[in-house]
């Protein structure tokens, strides 16, 4: 049998776009299936031992890609986008795939059309371009300041220009090409490809309608081999609290959270992502990690406390466990607000996570009950889809041209 070739793009940006398309292709059949898979150097780590080739991929640099984001900028303007799209024909042409896939590689919007070649994207349901966006003011630069009266009246008044401006370096990358406009829709130059694959649980988001070229693959949950030895009973009924701000979280909120988690008498587990810490945690209570194998944990855990990013709540909540996102970007926002909806957990914002904010929040979400039943109802539903994380039969739809590349 002739393997269908298929290769996987994992943008740099943060952790999440380079672990969710791993987890894809290393769950494909090596009989049925020839994985190229490339990544930024940086991530090499990630990669270690993969089943598959590992090609490097040029990536903006994640700390680029922070600054960026933090000061509200375009995530990429348009002299890396057409670098992207060199860099991504080189890759296409070398390696001759049947399909291509990505995760946030923007470009490929380009580079695979002008290619011909079939083209799925992972991405989240909160950026389809079929729901409405009501933009909630992402954690920037002037809000942690100014009142945020003030500052959501700004917000409310630019936001819109603010998100035409965030799209216009890719309709000038089309333009470029000759393919059609996207019309400045944040949500299109995020998401367009010839098959979106929705990373999320579908009962977050039930105003997304699935089709032909829109499916839910549901939660991909990622996390890493960690050797340490981690002690996730004690023989009483301590509750158990899982902290991690993640690759794109504040660490500047653990000052205040984990001395407060520490006296409602929780052990506290948290790995900071090999980031620098505001302050040690000395108390017996906590026990810190650079990496934890965050699925396991979750599986032990009351509570997870993470930057509200759908990588960590996806582990969360398809262990049943209820969130705390503090949020910084927009993503976070967006995916918290959906979890928020549900009931299965709550959203604090990073620039008013103060230690009384923190601790209403934490005395509610270990507490109420209604949040851990509301986290089991989405874990039950994910444990029933047959659907969940299986690539294979997207890909040979693409394959077998029942979704046909568009222009």
């Amino acid at each position: 049998m002739v393997k269908a070739k298929i290769l996987f793009f994992a943008e740099g940006a943060t952790l999440a776009h380079v672990a969710r398309p791993f987890v894809l292709a290393s769950g494909l059949d090596p009989q049925r299936f020839d994985v190229v898979f490339a990544r930024p150097a940086a991530f090499g780590w990630l990669t270690d031992g993969a089943p598959f080739k590992v090609v490097p991929l040029e990536c903006q640099a994640t700390s680029v890609f922070s600054r960026r984001l933090e000061h509200g900028f375009p995530l990429y303007d348009i002299d890396t986008l057409s670098r992207y799209v060199e860099a991504d024909h080189a890759l296409i042409d070398t390696e001759r795939p049947d399909v291509v896939v990505g995760d946030f590689r923007l470009s490929l919007s380009v580079s695979a059309r002008s290619r011909g070649v079939p083209y799925a994207t992972i991405c989240d349901a909160y950026w389809s371009p079929e729901r409405p966006l009501q933009t909630p003011m992402p954690v920037l630069a002037i809000t942690r300041f100014a009142p945020l009266s003030i500052a959501n009246a700004i917000f409310r008044r630019i936001s819109p220009l603010a998100l035409k401006m965030h799209a216009r370096p890719m309709e000038v990358l089309r333009a470029r090409h000759r393919l059609p406009p996207l019309g400045h829709d944040l949500r299109r130059s995020y998401t367009d490809a010839d098959l979106r694959l929705f990373a999320n649980f579908s009962e977050l988001f039930p105003e997304v309608r699935e089709s032909a070229t829109a499916r839910f693959i549901g939660p991909i949950a990622w996390s890493p081999d960690a050797a340490a030895a981690v002690s996730l009973e004690d023989g009483t009924d301590t509750p158990l609290v899982y902290v991690t701000m993640g690759s794109s979280g504040d660490p500047r909120v653990l000052r205040d959270l984990v001395p407060l988690l520490e006296a409602t008498g929780a052990r506290v587990l948290l790995a900071s992502a090999g980031k620098s810490l505001p302050t040690q945690f000395t108390s017996p209570r906590t026990r810190v990690f650079d990496y934890l194998p965050g699925q396991l944990v979750c599986e032990h855990a009351n509570l997870v406390v993470c930057n509200g990013g759908s990588p960590t709540t996806n582990q969360a909540l398809t262990a049943g466990v209820p969130v705390l996102g503090i949020a910084r970007n927009m993503d976070q926002f967006l995916n918290m607000q959906a979890i928020e909806r549900f009931g299965a957990g709550l959203l604090v914002r990073s620039d008013r996570a103060t230690a009384a904010v923190l601790r209403q929040a934490v005395t509610r979400l270990l507490g109420d009950p209604s949040f851990a039943a509301c986290a089991h109802r989405l874990r039950e539903a994910a444990a029933s889809d047959p659907r969940r994380s299986d690539l294979a039969p997207h890909l040979e739809r693409l394959i077998a041209g029942r979704i046909l590349p568009t222009s």
